[in-house]
Formats: structure tokens, sequence, C-alpha cells
């Protein structure tokens, strides 16, 4: 690593303002007789000479930086003359060498004590030769000299924006290509040095040219991790990118810009508009089914031959008839539920004479959805974004690569029956989840679908944007001491072993103490062998066994496959403070005959969803009769249990006045507050469109 610095003018003209005060106050205090100080003026300091008392102040400071990491620096100050002599170049690319095969770290700076002031107009002669003008171009110059893989240009902004930084409608270029420098609009030079953002493009050009990547950041306020050199040699998306390869596709940003554009016009449409389209991509479903499930089958032999998907992902990347029929009843659904969903009228009230207001629902607008290996996810994402007027950004893990783009290709055909085809995106860039997640001025909601790694990865780096899930499942079903043979044999087994790899699955089995050494435990215990359910004892459970099963590691697991925890309780109240203690706020099931006791349970647990004598698996979207869901949510505002239709939309308020003012309400005024509840009528068709 080389690092090419400015600092010594600066350095050098605090160190000699300092010593002409300090001088001037001296003979002022002699010749007056008192230490009352005159206002003094400072001479204009030569910027050659303060470079020369500075040098050593810019060095003590990198020397004590590097000294704590046990590194150790060397100062290397050239001219623009030390590169058009031959023999200069190969005597500064030898010290170079070998600094850095001891791994000393050059501090490389222009001689601003002996170097001639920067011709104008001389940044770039030709090909092979730069004029060292400035830090940039003194930079890109050793940067290809010394055949660097990387060059990183620390700036007081993000990046290259395609306007000045701070003006209306100024966004940050990720990815700069040569050609795209008509497209660039430059502000003012930057406050520090003599460059600005047009010196540094003009410098990342030459040194891309010359075989060197670069990078413009911002080095004053990392926004990553705090590291923006780390995190740049980490491949992570920070500042501009220098490239002189285009890809074929457009960029995630411009595919979110064009989904927020065509997803006005989707919000727009008729209700039965948007049904229509949700219908045809029912239908698509059923017609296209060889297609989908071939492209499944590909995603699948791919998995398996990889051989790191666990049983329960694979489960999950499966598609089958099955599976395409019961989506394309639940799409049904949803499109049934789209027409009563975009403008709906909520409250009205009379505020005063000739003054109404309306709440009335509106869509979110762009939404980012991530989901894993489960493509299932895609047409029912998709059809809850149509029926409520929301643009969709859609990223599905690799392992389903296949069968999303045939799915998303079905959704965006049938979008094109309303002209709206691109309501709907697919990131298929190798765009990293954290990078999606700084769209914080794009995209409004993110859902996540997956494990609860993805989703706390996904909760910790969208910090501008609200995310909508759930981190884990950790459901409990408690087996009261009124509990029916039947009823806890049936509901246990189907919580636990219909599929265990859903965030609604049965992770800890709760028994009441009276129930042990009785047939009914005798009977779980039976038919969880027979399911080959591997059961983890926790702490109170095995005690009371001589021989137990193995002990759980944790009574906060998730276990996501054909296991369970098993743990006693003395009490319904035992089992609820249990619940609040280990559980995620997910699914929770008392199973029990004393409705009392039942309805105790119910009011007093604090989950998203809570059933009496019901599986688990009744958590779902599908089975609540909302169509589809995007997600389970345990959050506390917004929505919360299976997030359908009503989930994905919010509200605005609409007054109608006749040129009412509030100074007609003041003390003085000549009109008062009615606030009169009217009667909710929904709008006309033409009414709701226009809202």
């Amino acid at each position: 690593m080389m690092i090419v610095t400015s600092g010594a003018v600066a350095f050098g003209k605090q160190r000699l303002r300092h010593e002409i005060l300090l001088s001037q106050s001296v003979r002022q205090a002699l010749h007056s007789g008192h230490n009352q100080l005159k206002d003094m003026s400072l001479p204009v300091l030569e910027a050659r000479a303060c470079a020369a008392a500075g040098q050593s102040g810019l060095m003590a400071l990198y020397e004590a930086m590097f000294t704590q990491y046990s590194t150790c620096t060397a100062q290397v100050l050239v001219t623009n003359l030390d590169f058009h002599d031959d023999q200069k170049r190969q005597n500064l690319n030898s010290t170079l060498q070998e600094l850095l095969r001891m791994n000393i770290v050059p501090i490389i700076n222009t001689n601003d004590a002996v170097v001639p002031p920067p011709e104008p107009n001389s940044d770039l002669q030709g090909v092979n030769v730069i004029s060292i003008k400035d830090n940039d171009s003194l930079a890109a110059r050793l940067a290809v000299e010394m055949k660097a893989d990387l060059l990183i240009a620390l700036s007081d902004v993000e990046g290259l924006y395609d306007s000045p930084p701070g003006t209306d409608d100024a966004k940050l270029i990720d990815i700069f290509y040569p050609g795209d420098q008509q497209s660039i609009t430059y502000g003012t030079k930057s406050r520090v040095g003599i460059g600005g953002m047009e010196a540094k493009v003009k410098a990342a050009l030459w040194a891309l040219q010359g075989g060197t990547s670069v990078v413009i950041a911002n080095g004053t306020h990392p926004k990553v991790t705090g590291h923006v050199i780390t995190d740049i040699v980490e491949g992570k998306k920070v500042g501009t990118f220098f490239s002189e390869i285009k890809p074929a596709g457009p960029t995630v940003e411009q595919q979110t810009e064009v989904a927020r554009s065509t997803g006005r016009t989707l919000a727009s449409l008729h209700p039965d508009q948007r049904s229509e389209i949700i219908c045809h991509l029912a239908e698509l479903l059923i017609e296209r089914k060889e297609t989908i499930l071939a492209a499944n089958k590909m995603d699948m032999d791919l998995a398996v031959n990889a051989g790191h998907l666990p049983p329960a992902m694979l489960n999950r990347l499966s598609l089958s008839p099955a599976k395409l029929n019961s989506l394309a009843i639940g799409l049904r659904q949803i499109a049934v539920a789209a027409q009563d969903s975009v403008g709906r009228v909520l409250r009205r009230t009379r505020v005063a004479h000739n003054l109404d207001l309306e709440q009335i629902t509106v869509p979110i607008g762009v939404l980012l959805v991530i989901f894993e290996a489960r493509p299932d996810c895609l047409p029912q994402v998709s059809a809850l974004a149509i029926a409520s007027g929301n643009a969709l950004l859609l990223k599905g893990g690799k392992e389903a690569a296949n069968t999303n783009r045939v799915l998303h290709q079905l959704t965006q055909e049938a979008l094109s029956m309303h002209g709206v085809r691109e309501a709907v995106q697919l990131v298929s860039t190798r765009e990293e989840v954290e990078d999606l997640c700084r769209l914080d001025k794009m995209i409004d909601l993110i859902i996540p679908r997956g494990s609860s790694q993805l989703v706390r990865d996904i909760q910790r780096a969208a910090k501008g944007i609200p995310v909508l899930g759930h981190s884990e499942g950790i459901c409990h079903v408690y087996v009261d001491a009124d509990a029916s043979v039947d009823k806890v044999i049936k509901i246990v087994r189907d919580s636990k072993c219909d599929y265990p790899a859903a965030c609604n699955a049965m992770e800890t089995l709760l028994i009441h103490r009276d129930i042990l050494r009785t047939p009914l435990f005798d009977q779980i215990i039976d038919m969880l062998r027979t399911e080959r359910v591997k059961i983890h004892a926790g702490p109170r459970f095995a005690s009371y066994l001589t021989f137990s099963p193995s002990e759980a590691n944790s009574l906060r697991t998730e276990y996501g496959d054909l296991e369970c925890c098993m743990e006693v309780v003395d009490s319904m109240q035992e089992a609820v403070d249990h619940i609040h203690k280990y559980g995620s706020s997910h699914t929770d099931v008392i199973i029990t005959e004393n409705e009392d006791r039942a309805e105790q349970f119910l009011q007093q647990l604090d989950s998203a969803c809570v059933f009496w004598n019901a599986s688990s698996r009744f958590a779902d979207g599908y089975r609540f009769g909302l169509g589809a869901e995007v997600g389970i949510s345990t959050a506390r505002i917004h929505a919360r249990g299976p997030v359908g239709l009503e989930g994905l939309l919010t509200t605005k308020w609409v007054l109608r006045g006749d040129g009412h003012t509030a100074a007609d309400f003041s003390e003085h005024g000549t009109m008062k507050y009615l606030h009169e509840n009217l009667p909710v009528r929904q709008p006309l068709a033409g009414q709701r469109d226009s809202n």
C-alpha cells in the first residue's frame, strides 16, 4: 500500500502563523511595556515556505498513526520533473519497490517547497504522460507507474454525482464508464487542496486507461462499516467504481426507478384491471406448468449435485403440480380482494361546512422482497403487490435462479395486458443484500423471506428503510392438564411434522407436569418416535427422567427439521411465562378442554398468532383467507401476523374545501369546527382512479 497525501502546506501555515504571532506579541509587549495586545496583521505566507515548515508535522502525524499498528512509514517527496527523467523515474520506482518489499508504507507528497506553480490546462498530455498538478494526478501517475491493482481517491463527498452534490436530483453514480463523461455536471472545486471532482475524474480515467482500477469514495464519513479502505478492498459497494466494461442489463438503481414510475401507473388502474392481471397470472401458472417444473428440476438437480443445501431448503426449493394449483387458487383469492383495496375510504369527517376530510388507502410505494430458495414466493408476492398497487423489486436466491426467471417472465406477461410490465422487477445482477439495503431514497419497505440469519442481516443493514418480518419462528404448543387425547396427538403431529421447515412449525412442546407418566404422555412420545422426531429435553424435563433424550442446548432454538424441544411446566401461567421468555412472538398454541383457561392463555400471551385447539400451521396467509402472504410479521406496528394485502397498504388524507383558511377558525374568525363523523361511502370508479 502507498499513500499519496497533502497537508504539508496546511501544517506549515499553522506553524508559521503561530511563530509570527508569538514573535509579534513579544515585540509588542517589550515596546508598550504591558501585555495588552493590539490588532496584529499577519503577512501573506508564501506556500513553499509553509510546505518546508510543515513536512515534519505531516510525517509526525502519519508515524504516530501507523506506530499503533507496529508499521513503519517512509516519506517520499517528488516533483513533476522526476517523472520526465528516465533515471529519476527508475530510481523512484526502485525506492518504492524496496520499501513495499520491507512492508514499509511510503507516504508520498509533492515537494511543494521547490515545485513550480501548476500549469493551467495541462492535466492530460497524451496516453503515457499526466502532468503532476495535484495529488489526484500524482496518485494516478504513481498507480500506473507501480502497476497498482487499485487506486482509492478519497473525497469529502460519497463519490461522483451526476450533478453537484447537494443540488436537487443529484444522484450518486455507483459505476462510471469512460463514455459517460458528457452526462456529468461538475460543481466548484474542493474546499481543500487545488483539485476538485473534475480533476479526480480525469486522473481516475487516466489511471483506468493505464490498467489500474479506481474508486472515488468519502474519506471523512465512511458509510458502510466506518472503514472505507477495507470496505472497498472487500468488494463492498462504496463510492464510485470506474469500469471500462459496461454490463448489458440495467443497474438495480435503474430497475428501481422504472418500477416506481410504472408502479404509479399500476396504482391508477381500475381495480378490475388489477384483478384481471392477477387472474391471468394464475392461469399462466397452470398453462405453463411444464415449463415451470422443467426449470425447477434444473435448479433441484444443481442443488442436489452441489450437496450444500439442507433437506429443509431442498423442500422449499421444490415445486410440484399440487403446489402450483394451490398457488393459482391463492392468486384468485387475491384477485377478489383487489377489488376493494386501493382507494378505499376508511373514515369521513365533516370538519366544517363545505370542508370534508377522508382517509383513504394507498400503496406503500416500492417494495423490496428478498427471498432464499423458495420460488413459490415470487408469484405470491407479485400478486399481492399488483393488488395493492405497489411497485416490486425481487431478489431471489441463486439456488432458484432458473425457476425465478420463468416465473418472473410469466408475471411480466400478465402485467403487459394493461401496459405495466415493468412494475415488477427481478434483480439478476450479483447485487449484495446490504447494497440493496442502501437504496433508502428509492425503496419504501423491505420484506425478507428466508432464514432467521437472513432477516437479522437485513434488519442490521437496512438503517434507513423499514423492515417487515420476523427473525425467528420459535413456536410453542402447550398441552394442558385438561387436554383431549385425540386433539393432542393430531395437533402436535401436524404442528411439527406437516412441514418442519416452515416458520410456523412447532419447535417447543410444553407439557403440564400432571401429564407425565400417563398414557397420554406415552402416546405423545410414541407418535413423535414414529414420525422420527428427535427430542431435546429441557432442563426440567430431563430431571424427571432416568434416561433422558439429549438435553437441549438452548430453549430458544428454531430447528427447522424433525426435531423439537420438550419441557415441563406446572401451570398455564408458567407456560405463558416460558413462552414470553423463550419464544419469538410468532405463533403459540394451547390444547385444553378448559375454556376459561384457554381464554386466559389467548388474552395473556403476547404473540402475533395465538391458537386454541388448532395446529400452529394455520398461521398462514392462505389459510387465513388472505390469498397469500408476503411473510409473517412479529413487529408491533403497521402489520402483525400473516401479512396479506392489507399489510401492503398505507393511508393518505384528502381534504376538500371551498376557500377555507385556518384563520377562519381563529378566535375572531367566522367559522366553527364541526368534526362530524360521516357514513363511509366508497367513491365512484372515476373518483377512485383519481385517488
